[in-house]
């Protein structure tokens, strides 16, 4: 009865770690096609879509690829300010971020910082459509490595520009600047950058006219570390 049972329990540790190994296949063959490939949406932009249609069936989400030449530097450089100081550096996890995000949720009593690099943002954005469970944010870690072992700074942070979301139905750089401002992503200026930087957190709260105290401070902080930002 003993070797039954061990003989089952051993079928059942394999049977989990092929079903295990063939997930992660699964995602590094996706990042490996991104790498060279632009991805046409994302989870979490399927996810938006899908409650957009649930109160009108005709609605669409507003997107346009524009290649890395053809994003403002000022945008490139104040994301980078606003949302991963050290992108250029870190292997997908900023460990000091992630540190200080910890003690200020600890002091908080609640989760009010998250300390995730643009890598990680790019692993949830493309995969997951945004629950938060321990095996989705472990899974999002694995994916992060993978996409900062395929993926060069550059194309991570093209991609990132391009499909991250800044307002209700509306994804990229080139999308949010036709929004806000009525240019083009690589017409932004460095001010105009700041700002959409500035939202970034909370797309959906901030439409084109917004203009509180808040933003106004987010956006001289963005501005004043801008220079001091490294692109790819």
């Amino acid at each position: 009865m003993l070797k039954t049972l061990w003989r089952w329990s051993w079928r059942a540790f394999l049977l989990v770690l092929i079903a295990l190994t063939a997930v992660q296949f699964w995602f590094l063959v996706h990042v490996w096609y991104w790498a060279g490939n632009n991805p046409e949406s994302t989870a979490f932009m399927r996810a938006r879509l899908e409650i957009l249609q649930e109160d009108n069936p005709k609605a669409r989400l507003r997107q346009q690829w524009v290649p890395y030449q053809r994003i403002s530097g000022h945008l490139k450089r104040a994301i980078i300010a606003a949302e991963d100081a050290k992108f250029v550096s870190h292997n997908g996890f900023d460990w000091d971020g992630i540190q200080k995000a910890y003690e200020k949720n600890m002091r908080e009593g609640e989760i009010v910082a998250g300390g995730s690099t643009i890598t990680q943002q790019l692993a949830k954005n493309l995969f997951f459509s945004g629950e938060r469970t321990w095996w989705r944010k472990a899974q999002e870690a694995v994916v992060a490595v993978m996409i900062e072992t395929v993926m060069s700074k550059r194309r991570i942070l093209e991609i990132y520009l391009n499909v991250i979301e800044w307002g209700e139905g509306v994804f990229g750089a080139e999308a949010a600047a036709r929004l806000h401002y009525g240019t083009t992503a690589a017409g932004l200026s460095a001010e105009q950058a700041a700002r959409l930087a500035s939202i970034v957190p909370s797309p959906r709260r901030y439409g084109p006219a917004s203009d509180t105290a808040y933003l106004q401070r987010r956006t001289q902080t963005i501005l004043a570390r801008m220079n001091g930002s490294q692109i790819p």
